[in-house]
């Protein structure tokens, strides 16, 4: 049962009551805001407040840091067994509650909740891939380099972490950054999205009893006041984000400025290349299933369609025959596609339709008139396709963020990797084909920094790391996997000799490799 929601007759939607208010977690436990100011909290099918939350003033982020700063002192030096084990037990605790973990997502993002279900999924592979650190921290070690000499590496801690996660993935994304901080020995400040607050809070209730110790793991929501105070405190020492490119531009520029390390994660606009020997029934369901799930608000789906001729006439129809049999309604009803996250949101990708006709597509699928199995209210567009788009197209130089399918049309390999290439954004892309020299080549020359052959969202495993090219990264660090290692702690190299009883004298000249 999600908090503060009661359960209707089978089959309907959970309903709003009583409207809640979203505290900040510090220190190892919830603290309600100060501050007057608030913003609310939407259930995306119902078109209705179902919370309000907190925006933090600058001395209640500065009570958040305080708290990590002063945890930070014993975490670092606590064992890498005492670690583990607060990690495997974070682990366990968040399968056991990750039907609870879902229901909040879908209540407060809108997504179906089969697929916040494998959002949660997705976030315990990082979780899994951190309870190795004992491993993923040994250094190296080099003995007798000279007379005596030793040299040896190891990886310590940085310190506080901010992370600042988007509303699209309010679970996995800072599973990707926190359970690999922590098992390093930082410590965290999370500021979730405003939009959907509610699952940080019961992640950070979960750390609470895995035995992680108060401070180490911090919440606090907010807005920019927020975000520009962490970017600013001297006591927070590195930043991981993720969201649009001009905001990720930003942290990664006003972070640096102010001495940190900082890894932002921006924008998209990835491509799925179909040449004329791929299997257009695959290629039909992986389009349909990259562009429109999650509503097409996840930084991986795919929004540009590039066909190689003459396939694109049969391909559209057979994404148009798929798109008339999915079910868009409530996510916590059988439906296969939810609503948009906000109603501005959603008119903001409504609009798109309309200039990608006036620009000269053709509209394949209206999502407008689609028909749905949820309140009138909710913030509904449904999937849509549209066809014959050009490169100056805003449908295709702009990042959408919803459901919206674009196809661009072109007469070869050459020409499609040409695109890909001359985009902005080198987040993710895909290659549809039989032709494994075509594939391999396509691999190898495309400057995306995730790839899939036959596979539409090339999301990899945790122990690799996750991130993009070009305008789709700012740093020089992706997430998880070894980089993200790297991110979290910081090398040094101890050069040691212990001297033999008989050793003695001076000498002044300067030290010899003998």
């Amino acid at each position: 049962m999600i908090p503060g929601m009661t359960q209707t007759a089978p089959g309907t939607a959970l309903t709003p009551f009583p409207l809640e208010r979203v505290t900040h977690w510090i220190d190892g436990k919830p603290v309600a805001g100060v501050t007057e100011r608030t913003a609310p909290v939407y259930d995306p099918a119902l078109g209705a407040v179902r919370a309000e939350v907190p925006l933090a003033s600058v001395d209640e982020v500065d009570q958040a840091v305080a708290s990590a700063a002063a945890a930070f002192a014993s975490w670092r030096t606590s064992s890498l067994t005492r670690r583990t084990q607060v990690l495997f037990a974070f682990r366990e605790l968040v399968d056991r509650h990750k039907q609870e973990l879902a229901e909040l997502i879908t209540a407060e993002h809108g997504k179906v909740v089969p697929d916040a279900l494998g959002e949660v999924t997705r976030g315990l592979e990082v979780v899994e891939f951190a309870c190795g650190i004992p491993h993923l921290l040994k250094g190296g070690y080099s003995e007798g380099v000279s007379t005596n000499v030793d040299v040896y590496s190891i990886r310590q801690p940085v310190g506080v972490c901010a992370v600042i996660s988007p509303f699209n993935f309010p679970v996995m994304v800072p599973m990707w950054f926190v359970p690999v901080a922590v098992a390093a020995g930082n410590t965290v400040v999370l500021k979730p999205s405003e939009k959907d607050p509610s699952a940080s809070l019961l992640v950070a209730r979960l750390w609470e009893q895995a035995g992680l110790p108060a401070g180490v793991f911090n919440v606090v929501h907010g807005d920019k006041v927020a975000v520009d105070r962490l970017l600013e405190h001297p006591e927070v020492k590195a930043v991981s984000f993720v969201g649009s490119t001009p905001i990720a531009r930003y942290v990664y520029e006003t972070g640096t400025r102010n001495g940190k390390r900082v890894q932002a994660l921006g924008g998209a606009k990835n491509h799925m290349v179909v040449l004329p020997d791929a299997d257009l029934d695959l290629a039909a369901d992986a389009a349909v299933n990259a562009g429109f799930g999650s509503a097409g608000e996840r930084c991986m789906a795919i929004s540009a369609l590039v066909v190689v001729e003459p396939v694109a006439d049969d391909l559209v129809a057979r994404i148009r025959e798929r798109i008339a049999t999915l079910k868009v309604g409530d996510g916590r009803r059988s439906c296969d596609m939810g609503p948009l996250v906000t109603r501005e949101h959603r008119d903001r990708v409504a609009s798109y339709l309309d200039a990608g006709v006036e620009a000269g597509a053709e509209l394949v699928v209206d999502g407008r008139d689609v028909r749905v199995d949820g309140d009138g209210s909710g913030f509904w567009l449904g999937p849509s396709l549209l066809d014959r788009v050009s490169p100056e197209m805003s449908v295709y130089t702009d990042e959408i963020f919803g459901p919206v399918l674009s196809v661009v049309r072109v007469g070869s390999y050459d020409e499609a990797l040409a695109l890909v290439n001359a985009n902005r954004y080198g987040n993710g892309t895909a290659i549809f084909t039989n032709d494994g020299g075509a594939a391999r080549r396509y691999q190898n020359e495309v400057e995306v920094g995730m790839v899939g052959v036959n596979v539409p969202i090339p999301v990899p495993m945790a122990y690799y790391s996750f991130g993009g090219w070009k305008d789709s990264l700012f740093g020089d660090s992706h997430a998880h996997g070894t980089e993200g290692v790297h991110f979290f702690t910081r090398g040094k190299v101890v050069t040691s000799r212990w001297l033999d009883p008989s050793h003695g004298g001076i000498d002044l000249g300067f030290p010899e490799n003998v």
